[in-house]
């Protein structure tokens, strides 16, 4: 079994560059691939290609990557920590509290004329960011107290049902082109990433993966029960906090930067557990983050078919509620 890990390993990983260059080809214009190897060995024969390259399409390609892997890495996480198929990476209400803080930006100027509101991408960022991390440091300080998993799990619940429920009144005082504002945010857009984000985006994504290789082996014995893990020296508080803190950034960014994608956090830690038919954290990590990315690049193909670009997070949920399903009846079925 571990033989045919390598060899998933090399498909997977040859499957991502050729969705990745099938992203920089199909779209709206079609670019020839001859124009994107000529674009990116300095030898452009046409500007126009070369700049909706450049500026366009390869930082959206980058970021549906680094979306697909986050959202990937931070789901298998929850799923370990809760020991839960179904938990996903916004399931501790940083997703919520990202909203709630884009709603309180955007809607308070409906509210309260006299606010200028900036309606540029920086401030929807940092909205986000700091609504995110609202929620986690509230889930953070509750995880001191709380020793059970499960208890931790519906904290996180609620504090995402009271953000959304802000939300929800935020929008009851709003006028129509606020809400229509807020609801294009929460539809998600991978092309809302330019090269100037990017260098916030990419090193904080960076840091969130980067932790969870770190707690590799400390997930592996929460696997086993929390009693297994403290009897081999894994510190249970310490670590349900690093997990925490290292979901927070993965979906934190990704939300504030590219806004809420549904679906790919739950469903993709399954599809490389199933791939690779194994739980050590050492494969799954990478697999996920592979299966997550690929999948992210075949929405955002998707998503570019029709006339009318689709909202990403509308072809995530084609791709990963059906994925879903089939894991409840799987389970209801042994």
């Amino acid at each position: 079994m571990k033989n045919r890990h390598p060899i998933l390993f090399f498909l997977l990983s040859i499957l991502l560059v050729i969705l990745f260059l099938a992203s920089l080809i199909f779209g709206s214009v079609h670019i020839p691939l001859q124009d994107v190897f000529s674009t990116f060995t300095g030898n452009r024969t046409d500007f126009i290609n070369s700049e909706i390259l450049l500026n366009l399409r390869l930082p959206k390609a980058i970021t549906a990557v680094l979306t697909g892997a986050s959202l990937s890495v931070a789901g298998l996480m929850m799923q370990t920590l809760f020991r839960n198929p179904l938990a996903d990476p916004y399931i501790l209400g940083v997703s919520s509290g990202a909203s709630l803080g884009v709603a309180l930006t955007i809607m308070t100027t409906s509210a309260l004329p006299f606010v200028a509101f900036v309606n540029d991408g920086w401030t929807l960022i940092i909205s986000a960011t700091v609504g995110a991390l609202l929620v986690l440091m509230l889930v953070i300080a509750v995880s001191f107290k709380i020793r059970n998993a499960v208890s931790l799990l519906i904290v996180g619940i609620m504090f995402g049902m009271i953000a959304g429920s802000l939300v929800n009144v935020l929008q009851n005082f709003s006028n129509p082109d606020s809400i229509k504002l807020f609801v294009m945010w929460t539809f998600g857009s991978l092309s809302a990433v330019t090269w100037d984000y990017m260098q916030i985006l990419f090193p904080v994504v960076l840091i969130g993966v980067g932790m969870a290789f770190f707690l590799q082996k400390n997930l592996d014995g929460l696997l086993l029960g929390e009693n297994y893990a403290r009897s081999l020296g894994i510190s249970i508080t310490r670590t349900r906090i690093l997990i925490v803190i290292a979901t927070g950034l993965l979906a934190g960014s990704i939300t504030a930067f590219v806004g809420p994608i549904a679906f790919v956090g739950i469903a993709i830690p399954h599809i490389a557990r199933g791939l690779f038919r194994t739980a050590n954290h050492k494969i799954l990590l990478p697999a996920s983050m592979l299966c997550g990315a690929s999948l992210l690049l075949v929405c955002d193909i998707v998503s570019q078919i029709p006339t009318h670009n689709l909202p990403i997070n509308t072809v995530t949920a084609l791709f990963g509620a059906p994925i879903i399903i089939w894991i409840i009846l799987k389970r209801s079925q042994n």
